[in-house]
């Protein structure tokens, strides 16, 4: 019987160690993704009824005002109700504060993907256990699609009232966020909440 080298073994021995000493996190529950989907659903609905207020009220001028105003309030507002971090990104952000990290930038090229293959935009969510440095943490993402109501602030640039361009100018001098066609993904709702 040919025994291996040890200088072959032992590094062996010690990764299935490590493995073996490593834990798995948990999965999440339905209650912990049911939670997730109610908080993105409850940011965007409460988004989505000040944003048409604003509107009728006085314009996409008027509107961009609760982007910038608003939004950051309603996340924290929902997220201090739900006990879910809710936020919203994308990487044609108008807030720098805006951009996705890696585990976000993963998931709305994902779901861009499944957009592409058919399924319907309002639909595109997935979610995943992380490790972190303080324990497990379920990540939820909702896909933000472009209605054609969002095109007087997101659309081609060129076609921007002279009035939206200078709100954007002010408001947002590294805006990202034009450019949008109607149905494609703006972004993501981010949920998240340590498990």
């Amino acid at each position: 019987m040919k025994i291996a080298p040890a200088f072959l073994v032992l590094p062996a021995l010690a990764l299935l160690s490590a493995c073996a000493s490593t834990p798995v996190p948990p999965a999440a529950s339905e209650a912990d993704i049911a939670g997730a989907r109610a908080a993105a659903a409850r940011l965007g609905d409460r988004l989505k009824t000040e944003l048409q207020a604003a509107l009728a009220a006085g314009g996409p001028e008027q509107a961009i005002g609760v982007c910038k105003e608003r939004a950051p309030a309603l996340a924290a507002e929902v997220s201090g109700a739900s006990g879910y971090k809710v936020v919203r990104v994308s990487p044609k952000n108008r807030n720098p504060a805006g951009a996705p990290d890696a585990w976000e930038a993963a998931a709305l090229a994902a779901l861009e993907t499944r957009l592409a293959a058919g399924e319907a935009a309002d639909k595109l969510e997935t979610w995943a256990v992380v490790p972190t440095s303080s324990g497990p943490v379920l990540r939820y993402a909702k896909a933000v699609a472009t209605a054609p109501l969002c095109l007087a602030c997101h659309g081609n640039v060129d076609n921007l009232p002279a009035g939206v361009k200078a709100r954007l100018a002010t408001d947002y001098p590294h805006d990202k966020a034009t450019g949008y066609a109607p149905g494609q993904l703006r972004g993501l709702f981010s949920v998240s909440k340590p498990l």
